[in-house]
């Protein structure tokens, strides 16, 4: 019971915190087995979205439908300017974020989204709201905004309106209570959050979301300490110290509470306290106040909006750092979709740049953090744009000093990231293990006995007149063949075993034959005589099913298909969006030997100089004079986890296909069928996905260990009992 009263005494950021920590150390204590606890965490970000929209709608109605005709020209001119000076100077401050983050030497396996159909950018659909129920429904937060505007716009000339918003008050004070139910469960919700992500989360993730929080905070103190107080001091009557000290009242109140809506009488209050001091408090300054202090709460604030650099940090986190050509874009969206919560933001953000919708659950571990900072930084913003609005009603505003102070701002920040980002490289440790691990993958079949061939040993006349399978089966032992280079599908690992994808399907073909393996590195060539001699009864190694082979080797159905794109210095990754792009005259491009594709090349690149190469190390270790190598990217984003000084890209308007499979001898139709059956069931049962998973994805989930805990690995409890086991 005491225990009861004494949580009830704690104030709500203490509660939070306390959730935190505790689920910190659940996490901690129990491991994996709390990554269950995500279900909750889940709801009740679903419970913190379930508002969200109907509030915007319903508040900004209320905020324009209450204002009459003259009033709202003025307002929209004095306040409505100031609102976007300063989204202007944070999105400009938040472009300058990414030259904070250290350039780590990071490289990624394959990604589904490298050769996704980009959904097509529709600015009607995202803006103009045909049906608002249905951006409503599909959470088209910019579309909900903009209806929310011309509904409020349009009720300031409707006669006899008062009671229709008396009742969209209530129904906002409603919405309100909802919200507050919400945020009183949320030191369940956040212990949920933390408890799943600390028992789950790897170390390396963790020390990179310090960088987020670390550069987070640099922004918000310029914004709270020289940009926003500076603008009112250098533009208006209002010294720096008056802006500082009304302020900081309503900054940490809001900072307390977590919210900034029991802050907006004490921010009227401080301005118009303002206003009597410099003799400014006539009646129109005054109602321009009383008018600004609810809208601008309406509005984003540079609070909110600085919350969406996490959607720069999660592009540098995944190792594809937004390009020049996608800040645009990124600010726009931005800069409408800050409208709503970040609980809807964020996802439709991740989502509209292609982003891991997992990112989020690490926003959301931050945002403990920044959304304190963000509340208060809400509160400072409302001073601010009450203090430039009231000074421009009444002709007392410096138009040019807001642009000094803009400029200045912004080159301020920019130097401080690149400092930030010299101090992070140097204070925080980060090695490069993705060669390490890529090369130490194991099958995930269990293997049968194999063996390394030297020189294949063709069959005599007798043998080869004979069914393959007899052979194989007297023998003991399945020939299998692969070309060197050939990641991630044949490779040596660290310890000299033959391993990857098509090896891990041998491995399981031989099982189920019965047999062991007999492993020959071959060029393709000798595979092919080798093939024609009995010398191998079959070659992989991601072989490439083209016309021309087909004459030369008996192909099985292809059991992947694999997306044709390019290789390139990673400080040329942005150089080529689409194959317009490519079209330089002179540009060299490598190719592997196959006519098939060097025809295809040739048919997208006229332009450009097709330079055939023996193996992709050529172009990776520099002894080709080559700009890009055009491979299949599945393979390439396996090459760049070994040359990590690379990335692999897929131009948006490329999508070209290959088929892989296997090489049997022509001639052996009863092989043949056993194999070629043999993949059909392999795909259809799941192993060919659960192996594009492992091998190529980089998905290792089933061979990872469990995370350090301290109950296993410090009290010993949940081991296997037969490890213990004399």
């Amino acid at each position: 019971m005491r225990s009861v009263q004494w949580l009830r005494k704690l104030s709500p950021i203490a509660r939070v915190l306390l959730g935190l920590a505790l689920g910190i150390l659940t996490g901690l204590f129990f491991g994996e087995p709390v990554g269950a606890l995500s279900l909750v965490g889940d709801a009740y970000i679903r419970l913190l979205q379930m508002t969200v929209l109907p509030y915007i709608l319903v508040s900004l109605a209320v905020g324009l439908g209450g204002l009459n005709a003259a009033m709202a020209r003025r307002i929209g001119l004095g306040g409505g300017s100031m609102i976007l000076v300063l989204w202007g100077v944070t999105l400009a401050t938040l472009l300058c974020l990414p030259l904070a983050y250290p350039d780590w030497t990071s490289a990624t396996f394959f990604s589904s989204s490298l050769v996704a159909e980009p959904a097509p950018f529709d600015p009607l659909g995202l803006y103009i709201p045909a049906n608002p129920f249905y951006s409503l429904g599909h959470t088209v937060v910019p579309a909900v905004v903009l209806f929310a505007i011309a509904l409020g716009l349009a009720l300031i000339s409707v006669e006899e309106k008062q009671g229709l918003l008396n009742g969209l008050h209530n129904l906002s004070k409603a919405l309100m209570k909802i919200a507050s139910f919400v945020g009183k469960i949320a030191p369940i919700g956040i212990f949920a959050i933390a408890a799943s992500a600390a028992g789950t989360l790897r170390v390396e993730e963790l020390s990179r979301l310090q960088v987020f929080l670390w550069v987070y905070l640099a922004a918000w103190s310029v914004l709270a300490f020289w940009t926003l107080p500076v603008l009112v001091a250098w533009a208006s009557p209002f010294s720096y110290r008056q802006v500082i000290r009304e302020a900081q009242v309503a900054m940490v109140t809001a900072f307390a509470t977590g919210t900034v809506l029991v802050v907006l009488p004490m921010i009227s209050e401080s301005c118009k306290k303002l206003l009597r001091e410099r003799g400014l408090d006539s009646a129109e300054g005054m109602t321009t106040v009383d008018v600004l202090v609810p809208t601008a709460y309406s509005f984003p604030s540079a609070g909110t909006l600085l919350g969406l650099g996490f959607v720069l940090f999660a592009a540098w986190y995944v190792g594809t750092p937004l390009s020049l050509e996608q800040y645009p874009s990124y600010t726009l969206l931005g800069a409408l979709t800050a409208f709503g919560s970040m609980a809807v933001a964020i996802p439709f953000m991740l989502d509209f740049f292609g982003l891991s919708a997992d990112l989020f659950q690490l926003y959301l571990l931050g945002s403990v953090v920044t959304a304190r900072f963000a509340t208060a930084m809400a509160a400072l913003h409302g001073v601010a744009v009450c203090l430039l609005g009231a000074s421009l009603v009444m002709g007392r505003l410096r138009p040019r000093a807001l642009l000094r102070v803009c400029a200045i701002s912004v080159a301020g920040t920019a130097a401080l990231m690149i400092g930030m980002r010299l101090l992070m490289t140097a204070a925080i440790p980060n090695v490069y293990t993705g060669e390490e691990a890529f090369v130490s993958m194991p099958l995930l079949a269990e293997p049968v006995s194999a063996r390394q061939l030297e020189r294949p040993t063709p069959l005599s006349a007798d043998q080869l007149s004979r069914p393959r399978l007899e052979v194989i089966a007297d023998r003991g032992r399945m020939r299998v063949g692969y070309p060197p280079d050939r990641l991630p599908f044949a490779y040596r690992s660290g310890s000299g075993e033959v391993v990857g994808f098509d090896l891990d399907l041998a491995h399981r073909l031989a099982r189920d034959l019965g047999v062991g393996l007999e492993l020959a590195r071959v060029s393709w060539d000798d595979g092919v005589a080798a093939l024609e001699d009995g010398g191998l009864d079959i070659l992989v190694g991601g072989i490439a099913a083209t016309p021309r082979q087909a004459t030369r080797v008996a192909f099985t159905r292809s059991y992947l298909d694999m997306s044709l794109g390019f290789v390139i210095r990673d400080n040329r990754r942005n150089e080529f969006p689409n194959m317009a792009s490519l079209a330089v005259p002179g540009l060299r491009v490598g190719v592997a030997r196959s006519g098939y594709y060097q025809n295809r090349l040739r048919e997208f690149l006229p332009a450009a100089e097709i330079v055939t190469v023996g193996s992709p190390r050529t172009f990776f270790r520099g002894e080709a004079d080559i700009d890009l190598m055009g491979l299949a990217a599945e393979a390439g984003a396996a090459w760049t986890l070994v040359y990590p000084d690379y990335s692999v890209f897929v131009p948006r308007d490329l999508r070209v296909k290959g088929s892989t499979a296997f090489a049997l001898p022509i001639g052996q139709a009863d092989f043949f069928r056993y194999v070629d059956t043999w993949l059909t069931l392999a795909q259809k049962g799941g192993i060919v996905a659960r192996l594009q998973r492992h091998w190529i994805e980089g998905r290792q989930e089933e061979l990872r260990e469990p995370r350090w805990s301290i109950l296993t690995n410090v009290l010993g409890w949940g081991l296997d009992e037969e490890a213990h086991s004399p």
